[in-house]
């Protein structure tokens, strides 16, 4: 079989960190200043205002920056299968982590509240609803800290491998 060339290791390990920096940016802009800002809100304003940013969060550049970290990472990795230096072994626990606490977690924590949120108006809000407010806030405070350790230990990754010996040639086995 033959192996990619190192730029493409290379290329995608940049890509994933880029995007693990903006998921991490993305989840946390969300948690310091929307989540805060909706707290003011009383049920129906919030419901409305809630499910529209579920609604029109769902499309293609958003999908590409959500998934991607996982898919990146492993472009990364399987072109780089062979050295498999420290750099490598972080890389894949970056991409585990991310696919399973965010896009796993996301999928059974948050997309959850989101359809409930979604189902309610102002006529059909539950007495309760501050409390699934407060669980999707908690839930994506988790993401957004979970999501920044990932970044931090992606770009650990990168600069490790940028630093890590001699450069190999491309030609070499």
């Amino acid at each position: 079989m033959r192996r990619l060339p190192p730029l493409v290791s290379w290329a995608a390990l940049l890509l994933a960190v880029i995007s693990l920096g903006l998921m991490a940016g993305f989840f946390g802009t969300y948690s310091a200043n929307v989540n805060l800002a909706m707290l003011s809100l009383d049920g129906p304003t919030y419901a409305q205002v809630q499910s529209a940013f579920n609604r029109n969060v769902r499309h293609a550049l958003f999908f590409v920056c959500f998934f991607g970290p996982p898919l990146w990472c492993a472009l990364a990795l399987a072109s780089a299968w062979q050295p498999r230096a420290g750099w490598w072994w972080l890389l894949a626990a970056v991409a585990v982590g991310y696919a399973l606490g965010i896009v796993a977690f996301t999928r059974q924590v948050n997309l959850p509240l989101n359809h409930l949120t979604e189902s309610w108006t102002p006529a059909t809000l539950p007495a309760d609803w501050a409390v699934t407010r407060d669980a999707w806030n908690r839930a994506n405070l988790w993401r957004a800290g979970w999501s920044l350790a990932l970044f931090v230990a992606g770009l650990l990754a990168l600069l490790w491998r940028a630093a890590g010996g001699p450069r190999q040639s491309p030609h070499a086995p």
